[in-house]
């Protein structure tokens, strides 16, 4: 059975977009709510959409260490089942079938597969607002590679797994008993990258997030990460509040299909995935 883990929290608007595009790849869905208190709106937020979630956890806001225990938490209760592991804003796609994958990894003995960050964007590097009725294909024609160049934030993921197989917080490598992860080109229980890495479309750049980002960067702590959020939100300001499509860094390309994501579409995607391994 293939399952799908997300963690929701302040950000419940792209959630809607991000389960239809899971809904048909995988077997059985989890959402977690992750809330700071039980007055925060959060959870009634998620249950207005006509989801149930399958837990509801309290911390403070913005943890993305509490954000990565849930989904080692929630894994562990089907461990040798596989899982895809994806934030409420990452659309996931792979280059081939997913069940194929799965079983190339069960006949070699891999226990996870990783991609990396494709950053999606509107229109002249606009953050477009998104509802319920959006169509984000069309809303975010521009995909690229600019979260990084502007913040050194990690854009390694690890996508789909064992249960049993952790991940670090960010959901960048995988975690070993050892104290080791998986940093780096190879690793003898990671599927080669040649074999297949999975493209993470990242939809967190809609109008709401420099209102998070700076949210995060006040934080001043470091589980938040907040000095790269920090980073992020200066380096928007300084391009009068949008991203820079034009700057050759971000590797920025208008894509082809306005209806579904295509793997095959992004030109660079070669070159991207030899500068994320390499991170």
């Amino acid at each position: 059975m293939l399952n799908l883990v997300t963690v929701v929290g302040r950000n419940t608007h792209i959630l809607p977009h991000m389960l239809k595009h899971y809904e048909d790849k995988v077997d059985k869905i989890h959402v977690a709510v992750y809330q700071q208190h039980k007055d925060d709106g959060i959870l009634k937020e998620v249950e207005s959409l006509g989801i149930e979630p399958y837990d509801v956890y309290t911390d403070d806001k913005y943890n993305w260490n509490t954000v990565t225990h849930i989904y080692n938490a929630i894994k562990h209760t089907k461990p040798n089942e596989w899982w895809i592991v994806s934030d409420d804003d990452e659309l996931q796609v792979y280059p081939r079938d997913i069940k194929d994958i799965i079983n190339e990894c069960e006949n070699k003995g891999y226990d996870f597969v990783t991609g990396g960050f494709l950053d999606r964007i509107g229109t002249n590097g606009t953050f477009p607002k998104v509802s319920r009725e959006t169509d984000i294909h069309k809303a975010f024609p521009y995909a690229g590679f600019f979260r990084y160049p502007m913040s050194g934030a990690c854009p390694n993921k690890v996508t789909l797994m064992r249960g049993y197989q952790e991940v670090t917080p960010g959901q960048h490598y995988a975690k070993f008993n050892d104290g080791t992860n998986s940093w780096g080109t190879k690793h003898p229980k990671r599927m080669p990258v040649e074999e297949c890495f999975t493209q993470v479309h990242h939809f967190k750049w809609d109008s709401s997030v420099l209102e998070r980002l700076l949210e995060v960067a006040e934080t001043k702590k470091d589980y938040s990460f907040h000095k790269e959020y920090n980073k992020m939100y200066r380096a928007i300001a300084r391009t009068d509040w949008k991203i820079d499509i034009e700057n050759k860094d971000y590797l920025v390309e208008k894509l082809n299909n306005f209806s579904y994501i295509d793997y095959k579409d992004y030109p660079h995607w070669d070159k991207l995935r030899s500068l994320i391994i390499n991170i």
